[in-house]
């Protein structure tokens, strides 16, 4: 199995700034996406931005004010969120893509979420 934990959510005023970090760890192979989502207005999960080999991609929300990267090192992604907008408050949900093996058995690709940081944003 393979565990994903976010950190770094809090609460801070329009303009300021918070950086989100998210860890893999587990039986993984290789990690193939790693990125950032949060509940659009239908609830649905949309995505913020993700990397993906040396592939980043942004929500047109979030460009030129998030950026993301990664430390494949330690199998973690960092999301520096700069200039914060009320409408960025939400909870902010570490989505990884891995492939690994168990028990012999190759699973290509399987995707992961963790549990979850909560963004607030307010004056």
């Amino acid at each position: 199995q393979v565990q994903v934990v976010e950190s770094g959510g809090g609460s801070v005023q329009p303009g300021g700034s918070l950086r989100l970090s998210c860890t893999a760890s587990g039986s993984i192979l290789i990690i193939l996406t790693m990125g950032w989502y949060r509940r659009g207005p239908g609830k649905t999960r949309e995505l913020v931005a993700s990397i993906s080999g040396g592939s980043t991609a942004y929500s047109d929300s979030v460009k030129g004010r998030f950026t993301l990267s990664k430390d494949s090192t330690k199998n973690m992604v960092y999301l520096q969120m700069n200039n914060l907008k009320l409408d960025d408050a939400n909870v902010y949900y570490c989505n990884v893509a891995v492939s690994r093996r168990s028990g012999g058995q190759l699973h290509p690709r399987e995707e992961y979420w963790g549990q979850g940081t909560q963004v607030t944003v307010s004056s």
